[in-house]
């Protein structure tokens, strides 16, 4: 929802896009150290007492944003809400892997569709609901909106999610497993990274500094202590589900560059409302719904993956001959180039993920799915910013298409190559 928001939020506190830009970054970067702490937490307390406090926070940073008397507290409420909403991929995949152990079978394809096409259908209506939300209440309604929602989660979650089954009798089956200095040193280096990216145009290069140092020292400390944050040795030995993550973090950053970036576009250089805006992005929205099922129902991974890939390449192609003058009709197919990858890459790499990660660790290692997601969409949000500076236009977009087209272009060449999405190689649990 946010995507049709940032042009007002931006005007009514005199800020411009590189600044309105905090406001994807900030939620990203909390939500990128959150998803593998609560997937950890998933794992050893129980994914239904982490969805329930999640949502507690959500409600949180909807009193907050609703009520900002200033930009810095839409920031503190987007930090919240991205806490709060990283409950929900591990807990749902912690929920799935408990329930597939207690009937003896693997997690069927058709139902992990069913949780990506949920996920999916919140995107589909949000630039829609977003915009409606502007053009009839103000922008101060995408924050209030989170209110109503949370709560009637919370109920039906509370109705319908199975209780936690005991995850070990023993303290210390829990002790030290949210391993602080390796949560503080990520998120050091992750927001030294994020300041940097963020202004592009006037790179801070002395940051780089403390985050080789802090990635260095997270690395050793990773490596030596018995529960690590980010387990490098997950990764070490699962080289598929570490080319999963790569894969999952370059596809959305592509993704993330469009609706984001496309969006501040519509409204800046085509002149479009929200409303109307939320409207052209419609048509995306639903082609990854309608794809997020037809994934579901497919038997391997490499084909979807790759057919996203070649989706992005020719959306990231037309966007490069869009101007302020190019029809609407081919804007819309433009917005179905992308909203199509996404439906493909929520199921495939989630059942990548499913299929390498250790059973024991999938709530962690779904954190890390979308740790790598929000890293993604973090890049977008730099690149957004190098792209428009102080207003959106075509040569930014143009700019943004350009690299969308070359990651598209490695992205086909990583799924073909990889052998571990090979029919035969996932018949054998490779």
């Amino acid at each position: 929802m946010i995507s049709t928001g940032l042009v007002a939020i931006g005007h009514d506190f005199g800020v411009g896009a590189s600044d309105t830009a905090w406001l994807v970054s900030v939620l990203y970067l909390a939500s990128a150290v959150a998803q593998p702490v609560l997937g950890k937490l998933a794992d050893s307390l129980g994914p239904r007492r982490v969805l329930l406090a999640g949502l507690v926070l959500v409600v949180a940073s909807g009193l907050v944003g609703a009520s900002a008397p200033g930009f810095g507290w839409l920031l503190a409420s987007r930090a919240l809400l991205g806490i709060g909403t990283s409950a929900a991929y591990p807990a749902a995949m912690a929920v799935l892997r408990d329930e597939s152990t207690r009937l003896g079978t693997p997690t069927p394809r058709t139902v992990l569709g069913r949780l990506s096409f949920a996920a999916l259908g919140s995107a589909a209506i949000g630039p829609t609901l977003g915009g409606l939300l502007v053009a009839t209440a103000g922008w101060r309604a995408l924050f209030a909106v989170n209110v109503p929602v949370a709560v009637i989660a919370y109920a039906t979650a509370l109705r319908w999610i199975p209780k936690d089954i005991p995850r070990g009798k023993a303290p210390a089956d829990r002790k030290g497993t949210l391993d602080p200095l390796g949560i503080m040193l990520f998120t050091g280096a992750l927001s030294c990274l994020v300041v940097f990216l963020l202004d592009l145009r006037h790179p801070m290069w002395p940051l780089l500094a403390p985050v080789v140092l802090l990635s260095a020292l997270l690395t050793r400390w990773q490596l030596r202590h018995p529960h690590p944050f980010v387990d490098l040795r997950m990764l070490g030995t699962h080289h598929a589900l570490a080319r999963t993550y790569l894969r999952h973090g370059l596809s959305y950053l592509v993704v993330y560059c469009v609706m984001y970036g496309f969006t501040q576009w519509l409204e800046e250089e085509r002149g479009y409302s929200s409303l109307h805006t939320g409207l052209v992005m419609l048509p995306m929205s639903l082609a990854a719904l309608a794809c997020s099922l037809i994934g579901a129902r497919t038997k391997g991974i490499r084909a979807p993956l790759t057919v996203a890939a070649v989706l992005l390449a020719a959306g990231s192609a037309l966007l490069l001959l869009t101007t302020d003058s190019t029809p609407l009709a081919v804007l819309l197919l433009g917005g179905a180039c992308f909203g199509i990858p996404q439906g493909l890459m929520g199921t495939g790499n989630q059942a990548a993920v499913q299929q390498f990660a250790p059973a024991e660790a999938i709530g962690s290692a779904a954190g890390l799915q979308r740790t790598a997601q929000y890293i993604g969409a973090i890049t977008a949000s730099g690149l957004i910013g190098l792209a428009y500076g102080q207003r959106a236009d075509d040569g930014g977009l143009h700019l943004m298409a350009a690299v969308g087209a070359v990651l598209a272009l490695a992205l086909v060449v990583l799924t073909v190559t990889d052998r571990a999405l090979s029919p035969q190689a996932a018949r054998v649990g490779a």
